[in-house]
């Protein structure tokens, strides 16, 4: 097999996305991937990260890109799960992404970083690191009408994202009768 079908298989998986760290934990060079960009199958996104240049996008991919940029343990954070999982209406202008640690890497102005927490409940949505839905729309008060908020609850429980104890749970913590 070649370094390309290597990293396809690691790709796929991950919204076409590949890291250089991704790489060479599965044994490929970083140089490969700089290879494989100037012959056109790879695409640079950013420092370090790499989409295969045939893909099929989807409405995930800006979110999967934004907590990809910002490396190893980076999440989506707040309205920005809300807005993936199309549970509200939010902010489209911008995503926000919470890391474990500062970080010096250049940062887009379509994402806004965050401090990640220890109180976060982060799981995976669509192959996407999140904060957990109930988490997200505790987070999310700040910068979201609550009348979108017990909308986005709503929705989340009718579509199986909260069960029905978390649903009562953050109902409570988030004062609604």
């Amino acid at each position: 097999m070649s370094y390309y079908d290597d990293i396809y298989e690691v790709a796929v998986d991950h919204h076409y996305l590949i890291s250089t760290d991704d790489a060479a934990r599965i044994g490929v060079p970083s140089v490969e991937l700089a290879k494989l960009a100037y012959r056109g199958k790879l695409e640079n996104i950013s420092h370090g990260l790499y989409r295969l240049a045939r893909y099929v996008p989807s409405n995930i991919d800006p979110y999967a890109v934004a907590v990809a940029r910002m490396g190893d343990g980076a999440y989506l954070y707040g309205e920005s799960v809300i807005a993936m999982l199309e549970l509200a209406p939010t902010n489209p202008a911008y995503i926000c992404v919470a890391i474990p640690r500062r970080t010096r890497r250049k940062v887009p102005r379509s994402i806004r970083v965050k401090k990640a927490s220890a109180a976060d409940t982060v799981t995976e949505y669509e192959g996407v690191p999140s904060q957990s839905v109930a988490c997200a729309i505790a987070s999310a008060k700040d910068t979201m009408m609550d009348d979108r908020l017990r909308a986005a609850a709503k929705r989340a429980r009718e579509e199986g994202y909260l069960i029905g104890r978390e649903y009562d749970d953050l109902r409570e913590s988030m004062g609604w009768r």
